[in-house]
């Protein structure tokens, strides 16, 4: 299993999940034109993916999603309320439940339900079923639950949001109200709550980490990286950018 990314931040996120013959895209926040050409990079072409995933129906998640599956026939995969919020009424989706997986292809997809503000978000987690290795995708989650620590434990490959720095967002130039609602308890992971995360769940089979969704203002690369050197059994992370994501990695 590999993934990539066309792009990770507040501008716009694509993820693709491949394995084997199968090619999933989670969420879609570029424009048809510029999705096209991020895909290109990875010498694919829209008519390669198999389905699109939902996460939330945020612009930088959402805003490209229905006419990218409008214009190319895709099938997609969402909840009832992301639906609801994100898709033009009678577009026509295939519903996703938190805790139910569901498989295509070569790969099993797990739905996973966070808090964050949206009307109901999910992230997810991969399974190859060939040989059970699992990849989790967890981004634009307010807090660290149980039930996320539970379901991203023992995972292979993780892409974790370290969306800001605390102080950074404390000092930085968001208005008030948009520091509260990114601070928050339904709002996005510092650093220090990825951090949380990685030293909770069982990190024993980890050999790649993503460090994603990170703010362009209130955070910083480097900033992210030396927070992850300290960590034991945690591999040094890759940093996805908003810019270029990442190229493919091998799970």
């Amino acid at each position: 299993m590999r993934i990539a990314s066309l792009g990770s931040g507040s501008r716009g996120n694509a993820t693709l999940i491949q394995h084997g013959a199968t090619t999933l895209l989670v969420d879609n926040g570029f424009s048809l034109r510029q999705f096209t050409r991020r895909l290109q990079a990875l010498e694919l072409s829209p008519s390669d993916i198999d389905a699109v995933l939902l996460t939330h129906e945020h612009g930088d998640h959402a805003g490209g999603v229905e006419r990218l599956c409008a214009a190319h026939g895709l099938p997609l995969w969402t909840a009832v309320g992301t639906a609801r919020a994100a898709l033009s009424n009678g577009f026509e989706y295939h519903r996703l439940l938190a805790g139910e997986a569901v498989v295509f292809g070569d790969i099993e997809v797990l739905p996973i339900t966070v808090p964050h503000d949206a009307r109901e978000p999910l992230q997810f987690v991969f399974r190859e079923l060939e040989q059970d290795r699992r990849l989790g995708i967890l981004t634009d989650t307010g807090h660290i639950t149980s039930h996320i620590v539970d379901r991203f434990s023992g995972l292979h490959g993780l892409l974790l949001e370290f969306n800001y720095d605390a102080r950074m967002l404390e000092i930085g130039p968001y208005p008030d109200a948009l520091k509260q609602r990114v601070g928050g308890n339904l709002g996005h992971l510092c650093n220090d709550q990825s951090l949380e995360l990685l030293e909770r769940v069982d990190t024993s089979r980890l050999n790649c980490l993503i460090a994603a969704h990170i703010s362009e203002k209130n955070n910083a690369p480097d900033v992210v990286a030396e927070a992850i050197a300290g960590l034991v059994d945690v591999p040094d992370p890759i940093l996805a950018t908003q810019d270029s994501g990442f190229g493919w990695i091998r799970i």
